[in-house]
């Protein structure tokens, strides 16, 4: 029994539910998941019904967040909005993962002119600034949701590649991997068994501080036109619809701007504490 309650799961969880901030951040994602899983049932009205007897109505109990320049429910466009930057927040992430952690094990493991090379193309993709790659790679992809969220796993995908090589470098010259490989592990299993196990929490932080950049990204490259299409409702169009009434109409980019602001945050804050609760020297500080 006291070795369960002193597990290293057990004590990284009692460090992360002492970090207060994370775990608020921890509530709040998982608002914000439930409201995109949630959307239909707790959305007041269809977000693509257009009213125009409503046109740009402030918030009131019939529209709690106001009404678009379309007469749109604002809320339940927010609500559905969540969908599309969770998704791509989410599923970015989790390609890039998968994309990422392979290619960076097979050059850590690998070494010679394989780890050159993938070594040089991520720092090459490193070199230039996230959204700006983004950017450039939805642009040539085409205007919509789906390949906006591939150009955002594909330039996600180098930091997994940096990090997971980095480990498995520093595995690679231990004890333990140096047995398996004179027992004959091909190099896949060594990766797989000996390597990645070890490699997961510090992965699972990046992917947690990722999902945040991702979301920002999403809802930029909603805001050019490169993301989500109208009408669909995603909170990067909306702020770009908004930029056209912020003296008329505020709160048409005070509420997508404070969801975007909360779950980036919530992201941030949940990150941070995973990164504490993770840190095996976390008890001793």
């Amino acid at each position: 029994m006291s070795a369960t309650a002193d597990s290293p799961a057990r004590r990284a969880l009692r460090r992360f539910l002492r970090h207060r901030l994370a775990v608020f951040g921890l509530i709040v994602v998982v608002l914000f998941i439930l409201a995109a899983l949630l959307a239909p049932w707790l959305s007041p009205a269809d977000p693509l019904q257009t009213s125009w007897t409503a046109i740009r109505k402030p918030p009131s109990a019939a529209h709690w967040f106001g009404t678009d320049e379309n007469g749109r429910d604002v809320l339940a466009r927010v609500l559905y909005g969540a969908r599309a930057s969770m998704a791509a927040g989410v599923l970015s992430v989790s390609v890039a993962l998968l994309i990422g952690v392979p290619i960076g094990l097979l050059a850590g493991l690998a070494g010679g002119w394989v780890d050159a090379l993938i070594a040089r193309i991520a720092d090459a993709m490193l070199s230039v600034p996230f959204l700006i790659l983004a950017i450039a790679l939805a642009a040539f992809l085409g205007p919509a949701l789906e390949n906006a969220m591939l150009a955002i796993a594909i330039t996600a995908s180098p930091i997994f590649v940096r990090l997971a090589r980095g480990m498995a470098l520093d595995a690679r010259a231990t004890d333990w991997v140096e047995a398996a490989r004179a027992l004959g592990n091909p190099p896949w299993r060594l990766g797989l068994v000996h390597v990645l196990p070890n490699i997961i929490p510090p992965l699972l932080v990046q992917a947690t501080l990722s999902i945040a950049e991702a979301i920002i990204a999403e809802a930029s490259l909603s805001f050019l036109g490169l993301g989500q299409q109208p009408p669909a409702p995603s909170w990067g169009s909306m702020l770009n619809s908004a930029q056209r009434f912020l003296t008329q109409a505020p709160w048409l980019a005070i509420f997508p701007g404070l969801a975007i602001f909360l779950v980036v945050l919530a992201f941030n804050l949940m990150g941070d504490g995973l990164r504490d609760a993770l840190d095996p020297r976390g008890e001793r500080r």
